[in-house]
């Protein structure tokens, strides 16, 4: 099949996303999260782009960001020639066809009083894509390629598997013929085997059809597997940025290190104890955030200028990128 040529590439440019803050009637003034602090990256077209982070990290509010459902406190977004950050109303409502979202939980993200087939159709009707019969077709179409029966479009969220409904969402996803689809926990909630097909499913659909993927998990095994390029989040921050094979095979940074090193592994076979870095602690309160380094409280290499001084996210070879001092 002919892959379908895009050339639309995401650009987030010091992101910032900050929640609360000003005045309260009752406590005076409010205190500000830092959910999302000055994170800046850049997704080629057809490329899957991956953050991960543990929960709290920002990735999600990254994604939500990107899709303009969380207010944006700074920083620029554009997809090709089109000022995401910048849009409102009736403009934004129009661009929204080039960028969609996949949630998390496919038992949640679907209307329950709706059948299939008119999930799937609903955004070409909300943005008056196509007549009414060209609709139509196009359901049928997007049913097939996700791997539904036609007949399934007469049926109910509640008579699908975990798995169909999130192939549900794809389709709703795909509908608008969107650049670029966010990709927010999409398979978390789903077993290893159900797993498997439905990142079988998006690579597919990304060879045939030329996607841009943002890829949001906490897993570390399902970025490896699909993700181009992977971005790991701190508290609000990207500590450490690569192409997956130099991540998996030479992380720099004490927080990527922890956290492959909590992940199994398989085939027997054991990364290097010796340099393995184990997490101790929590992350910083969002609404106090420490003075130098985010992750100096909860490291091992952690020396006194780490607690004073924030390290840059700077390149070190190629286009591995860093933000730590020792490293």
């Amino acid at each position: 099949m002919t892959v379908e040529k895009r050339g639309n590439t995401l650009v987030v440019e010091d992101l910032k996303v900050h929640f609360g803050g000003g005045k309260s009637l009752l406590s005076g003034s409010r205190p500000t999260v830092h959910a999302v602090d000055g994170v800046s990256f850049s997704v080629p077209a057809g490329k899957t782009f991956g953050i991960v982070g543990e929960s709290g990290s920002g990735k999600t509010t990254t994604a939500l960001a990107i899709m303009r459902l969380v207010n944006i406190t700074d920083g620029r977004i554009t997809l090709g020639d089109t000022p995401i950050s910048a849009l409102e109303g009736e403009d934004l409502r129009a661009a929204r066809r080039q960028f969609q979202i996949v949630f998390q939980d496919p038992y949640s993200s679907l209307d329950p009083r709706k059948r299939a087939g008119e999930i799937v159709r609903e955004p070409l009707d909300l943005m008056q894509i196509g007549t009414h019969d060209e609709r139509d077709a196009a359901v049928r179409d997007l049913f097939q390629q996700v791997g539904l029966r036609p007949e399934q479009r007469a049926l109910f969220p509640h008579q699908f598997s975990g798995g169909q409904r999130q192939r549900l969402g794809l389709a709703r996803a795909l509908s608008t013929r969107p650049d670029l689809i966010v990709c927010d926990e999409p398979v978390s909630a789903l077993d290893v085997a159900i797993q498997a097909q439905i990142l079988n499913l998006m690579a597919r659909l990304q060879r045939e059809l030329g996607l841009t993927y943002l890829f949001i998990s906490h897993d570390l095994g399902v970025v490896q597997h699909i993700c181009d390029e992977i971005a790991v989040m701190y508290l609000g921050q990207i500590v450490e940025q690569a192409d997956r094979r130099t991540l998996f095979t030479n992380p720099r940074h004490p927080y990527t290190k922890a956290l492959l090193a909590a992940v199994p592994m398989v085939h027997g076979n054991q990364r290097d104890r010796r340099n393995r870095v184990r997490l101790k602690g929590d992350p910083p309160s969002p609404v106090n955030l420490p003075k130098g380094c985010r992750f100096a409280s909860r490291c091992p290499l952690a020396q006194a200028h780490c607690h004073e001084q924030s390290p840059p996210l700077t390149t070190r070879e190629a286009s591995h990128k860093v933000a730590c001092f020792l490293q």
